[in-house]
């Protein structure tokens, strides 16, 4: 069974990213007014991009992905220009001579004769991202918070190990902050053990090692690790009142903690989620913060106006005073205004107000 991740162009030019089990329906379910969401007002709809995962995980984690890109990034994935697709990924200081394979980019055809991008985080294996397990959590609350830690920095896959009050739980929702793929999609085990039963990897977050010979890790070293081994990870989080007790430990392979203050090591749930998210994140494509573009800085002769502007105005009030010191005085003020950079109309701007404070008012 394959399963879909997709990008529709609405009638108001913005894209729209999903995933499916049914690609075809779900279009027609876009298209038609059947989905009473995002596209609902925003018809007709345009499937313009998809691409086949054999797992959920995989789709959901790559819709994830795409939704946080920039229009720049979802229009070269779309058009299929995978040097640009690239250059996009990069921070803007960096995005020269980029190259498509960098990000693992292999075009293909698939049966129906469309190209597709096949792409992952690492250049040749599909590493799916880690699991969230958190074993034993008592407030729904505290779960919704973690989910909205998760999806911030594209994690998905939540799997909750008997969870105090049950499972779905009415306070997640209110807290997640609009994280409800997280939520909707948040697998509940009778154990541990059965929800790291198809794991490779498994991490054990504490402050404390507990008297087990395991190898520890920071969260930074850890998602080193796991965007680098094959095979599927999970990270374990304890109930928030105790933390994982030594029996639930075990079962991982390498003890996380974080160098924290000794004289108070209290993380709540959420923000030890976002601790290890958020480094695993950084191994990964996400959106980058908007670029501005800064204007040109003032030509010369726009400061030297100003430069003489000021001078003039303080050789009224007899600032440049005593002579001998006059020259070295001059030279301050001209490298005070030209440090900053000013912009051509920053200098407009400062030349008015030195203007408006130079006119002699009324008595």
């Amino acid at each position: 069974m394959a399963f879909w991740t997709y990008i529709l162009h609405c009638a108001d030019r913005s894209y729209y990213t999903g995933h499916t089990d049914n690609l075809e329906h779900r279009i027609d379910q876009h298209q038609s007014g059947a989905l009473r969401g995002y596209t609902f007002e925003r018809r007709p709809v345009e499937l313009v991009w998809a691409e086949s995962f054999p797992t959920r995980e995989e789709a959901l984690a790559n819709e994830i992905r795409i939704k946080s890109w920039s229009r720049k990034k979802k229009e070269a994935l779309i058009a299929k220009d995978w040097d640009r697709l690239k250059l996009f990924s990069r921070a803007p200081g960096e995005r020269h001579g980029a190259s498509s394979l960098a990000l693992g980019i292999v075009p293909r055809l698939h049966s129906g004769g469309a190209v597709e991008a096949s792409f992952s985080a690492e250049p040749k294996t599909l590493i799916p991202p880690p699991v969230i397990v958190l074993v034993r959590p008592q407030l729904g609350a505290n779960i919704g918070k973690a989910a909205r830690a998760m999806l911030n920095f594209g994690l998905a896959d939540m799997r909750l190990v008997t969870p105090r009050d049950g499972w779905p739980n009415p306070s997640a929702g209110p807290a997640s902050a609009g994280a409800d793929i997280v939520l909707e999609n948040a697998q509940v085990f009778a154990s541990v053990a059965e929800a790291v039963a198809d794991c490779t990897h498994v991490y054990a977050t504490t402050v404390r090692k507990r008297g087990l010979v395991k190898p520890v890790m920071t969260p930074e070293e850890a998602a080193r690790t796991i965007v680098t081994e094959p095979g599927r990870s999970a990270l374990l989080f304890g109930p928030e009142r105790s933390g994982l007790d030594t029996d639930d430990a075990t079962l991982a392979r390498t003890i996380l903690t974080v160098p924290i203050n000794p004289e108070f090591g209290s993380l709540n749930l959420a923000q030890a989620v976002i601790l290890v998210a958020y480094e695993w994140s950084k191994h990964q494509t996400l959106v980058q913060p908007t670029e501005t573009e800064l204007p040109p800085c003032a030509r010369q002769e726009d400061l030297e106006g100003l430069v003489g502007h000021v001078e003039e105005l303080l050789e009224e009030t007899r600032y440049f005073f005593p002579p001998d010191r006059a020259t070295a005085t001059r030279r301050t003020l001209r490298s005070v205004l030209t440090k900053p950079a000013w912009n051509a109309q920053e200098v407009r701007t400062m030349r008015g107000v030195f203007s408006a404070l130079g006119k002699k008012r009324p008595r």
